[in-house]
């Protein structure tokens, strides 16, 4: 028996205060979305992107964790462009949501919100998927295999958010899931650090792939904050395949610090030894180093410093803009080169049923 979605939302959420655009707070979504919160004050606002009392208030830092679980943003997605993407998946979909409420101190979404980044509903999820349909009806069907899938398109739902936290708030994954199921020709994708069995119960047919991300206990412990336990998340994987769902892992991010290797070695071992054939035979890896911020790095010290001792090491890392054109740092080019070509070995060696998707 799993945790009952009420429970894991206790678990998560205090929600506090609802921001709502005036637009969502009408839907029938964001109707839902206020009756799963019935104590909680709403609070109308012009745009989710622009709440002063969140957005750009520095004094948020010390409140980082509290911020994620007492606020709630109510908005609609305004770009509805499904980009090309080619590594997780083909295409990454209109994000049904953004932020989170788990506290991971790597995560990239924060680095663009300015100093809060709780959840962020978009209830026009309707929308969100008639834009998917157009654009795999464009597409046509997949013409030969590639990394990301050997029959289906891939397409990407959760960019910026955690989907299996953002089925404890609203019906939109559901529904997403729902829609990939009956949609030939394409599959769904997110990965997720959460363990929401309520999820098991939606029939995805193969239609959806989830990716549960996966890293030592002892980095997860001090970098993965609010999250389900590594022995959790793979105590889901057969579980998951056998209610339907196609369970990939993503090892993300590998943190290069002391006795990382034996560490993931160890993980491996764990794998190798807990999942069953069937979830062996189907399953597939993406390697992830870390990718760091600046502006990020700041935050974490107002919150979480002890962090920024294993993220913030400037003496391997170096600054490169990323695709979005944000100023990251990531790991130098050849410590980079070393440390994937060593993770690609520990993997033949202690998990040599693994296929890996990609590795950078």
């Amino acid at each position: 028996m799993g945790v009952a979605p009420g429970d894991l939302r206790e678990r998560l959420l205090d929600i506090r205060t609802i921001w709502a655009e005036p637009a969502s707070l009408a839907s029938m979504r964001g109707q839902d979305v206020l009756a799963r919160f019935p104590d909680a004050a709403v609070r109308e606002v012009a745009s989710h992107w622009a709440i002063p009392e969140l957005h750009g208030n520095e004094g948020n830092v010390a409140r980082w964790v509290r911020v994620k679980a007492e606020n709630l943003v109510l908005g609609e997605k305004k770009s509805l462009t499904v980009r090309p993407n080619g590594r997780s998946a083909d295409f990454i979909a209109p994000s049904s949501a953004n932020g989170c409420a788990m506290a991971c101190a790597y995560c990239y979404v924060p680095r663009r919100k300015g100093y809060a980044n709780p959840i962020t509903v978009f209830t026009n999820v309707d929308d969100v998927l008639r834009a998917v349909s157009r654009h795999l009806a464009r597409t046509g069907p997949k013409g030969e295999p590639n990394q990301c899938d050997p029959v289906d398109w891939v397409y990407d739902l959760g960019e910026n958010s955690d989907c299996s936290v953002d089925a404890l708030v609203s019906d939109a994954v559901p529904d997403a899931i729902a829609h990939f199921r009956s949609l030939a020709g394409a599959k769904a994708s997110f990965a997720t650090k959460f363990v929401n069995r309520s999820l098991l119960d939606l029939d995805p047919r193969g239609g959806t792939r989830v990716r549960f991300s996966l890293m030592p206990q002892e980095d997860a412990t001090l970098l993965d904050l609010r999250t389900s336990s590594i022995d959790e998340r793979i105590g889901a994987v057969d579980d998951f395949l056998a209610a339907g769902y196609e369970v990939h892992l993503n090892f993300s991010p590998v943190v290069l610090r002391e006795g990382w290797q034996s560490r993931w070695a160890a993980l491996l071992d764990q794998l190798s030894a807990t999942l069953s054939p069937a979830a062996r035979a189907q399953a597939a890896c993406e390697i992830i180093l870390l990718t760091h911020n600046e502006g990020l790095h700041e935050v974490n010290l107002g919150w979480h410093p002890k962090a920024e001792d294993v993220l913030w090491r400037p003496e391997a890392q170096e600054r490169k803009t990323s695709q979005n054109g944000q100023d990251n740092v990531r790991y130098r080019v050849d410590v980079k080169r070393r440390a994937v070509a060593r993770f690609r070995e520990l993997v033949a060696v202690h998990a040599p049923w693994l296929a890996i998707r990609y590795a950078f």
